[in-house]
């Protein structure tokens, strides 16, 4: 009807952040048996987690000066001060990392501080020049693909694939191959990854660390999973942070995705601009998850709850899943599965697939089965890059409960078996 500016084509277009996160809404909408969901970011309904979320807010409605002020009241564009001061005091006596209120700002939710970010530091610049922010490491997360206003935004390198079991396999950081030229504004990983469930160890966020700060650009790291809360690693990862670096939380995956709470810990300077650019764009973020929060970052029960509820729970569903792949599996065809070290979900690759990762989602999904096909995480790359592993993998989540993971993993097996018989047949094109 109405005709749309360049901007406007670009994030009111389809995208495969949009695609999932339809998928997830129209099944979590549904709760339906037949809808296997086993494609979104949604984090698990842990009961205790669960129990805790409705005792705080018991705890505020019987203080009404605290409910009234978290529903009531607009926070300061960097986010409340009580919450911000509560977490930097937490990082100084946990982590000893050298971190004030001045180096915090609150966003709605990781992927607008994200948005923020990347227009902060990368695109068109004063002088003209246009500037990228650097993936290391590919695949990487689906919601930041698209986020750009006007260009490409992004450049991506591509990993080293280190097998390391039968049907296991790790992505590394290609360093002898990575370059850092003029026009990259910024280096970003995500720990763990989104969507392998990879683990960048000690030593690559060190040598990342090092190449950003002799470069003058930050390193970001996008802590949506990992250390310290919600602590969804299963590795050794020792959780960092310097004024080169920039960090970024969530509240999201420790069981309040409604709250649409995001943080980042990054230099003054950065903090300040993300807190302007929160005013420009919303005037005030969300302050419920903030309230919940603010005494378990005081009391350290923050810390209590990510180790010792989320991250079992989460080793146990990862364990299932690996199990249910190789029962499921079996031997009727050539698979890997990236080592599980932490987030959510189970990474499949599948090298001898004779359709591609987006056929095999639209199959699945006729079954009731919703994955996410790979080759949506490979973005920033050359296109004149012929990497047939980009259309081979699929990311599926574990969160779900045990039936719906279990059936589901079996419908995956039964559609790549198929695949396999019908290309065998000459009826794949």
């Amino acid at each position: 009807m109405f005709e749309f500016s360049l901007m406007g084509q670009r994030l009111g277009g389809h995208s495969g952040i949009s695609e999932l996160m339809d998928d997830l809404g129209q099944a979590l909408s549904q709760s339906g048996a037949e809808v296997k969901m086993l494609g979104g970011g949604q984090p698990a309904h842990i009961p205790a987690m669960d129990e805790r979320w409705a005792s705080r807010f018991q705890e505020m409605l019987e203080n009404r000066e605290e409910f009234d002020k978290a529903v009531g009241n607009y926070d300061p564009p960097r986010g409340n001060p009580a919450f911000i001061a509560a977490l930097a005091a937490m990082l100084r006596r946990e982590f000893g990392w050298d971190v004030g209120p001045e180096h915090i700002a609150v966003t709605a939710g990781g992927q607008t501080a994200f948005f923020f970010l990347f227009h902060l530091l990368g695109g068109e610049m004063t002088d003209g020049t246009h500037k990228k922010i650097l993936l290391p490491l590919v695949p990487e997360y689906i919601g930041y693909a698209n986020q750009s206003v006007r260009d490409e935004l992004f450049r991506a390198h591509l990993p080293r694939i280190e097998f390391t079991g039968e049907h296991e396999f790790k992505y590394r950081v290609d360093f002898d191959t990575l370059e850092i030229g003029d026009d990259i504004a910024a280096i970003c990983v995500s720990r763990p990854t989104n969507p392998t469930g990879n683990v960048l160890t000690d030593e690559e966020i060190a040598r990342l660390a090092a190449l950003a700060k002799s470069h003058n650009i930050p390193l970001i790291i996008d802590n949506a999973y990992g250390a310290p809360f919600p602590n969804i690693i299963f590795t050794e990862a020792t959780p960092v942070w310097h004024e080169h670096m920039i960090l970024t939380l969530s509240l999201s995956k420790l069981g309040l995705p409604g709250t649409r709470t995001g943080i980042v810990i990054a230099h003054p300077s950065v903090a300040a601009a993300m807190a302007n650019m929160s005013a420009i764009v919303g005037l005030s973020n969300p302050t419920v998850g903030q309230a919940i929060v603010r005494p378990m970052l005081e009391s350290g029960e923050i810390l209590k709850l990510s180790n010792e509820v989320v991250r079992p729970f989460y080793i146990e569903k990862s364990r299932f899943a690996r199990q249910c792949v190789e029962k499921m599996f079996g031997d009727r065809f050539r698979y890997y599965v990236h080592r599980s070290e932490g987030a959510i979900f189970l990474w499949l690759w599948f090298p001898d697939l004779p359709i591609t990762s987006k056929e095999l989602y639209q199959r699945l999904k006729k079954r009731g089965v919703l994955i996410i096909s790979g080759h949506y995480f490979f973005f920033g790359l050359d296109d004149a890059i012929d990497w047939p592993h980009r259309q081979q993998c699929l990311r599926m989540t574990f969160t779900m409960p045990t039936d719906v993971v279990s059936e589901g993993i079996r419908v995956i097996g039964e559609e790549v078996a198929k695949a396999h018989a019908e290309a065998e047949r000459g009826n794949v094109p």
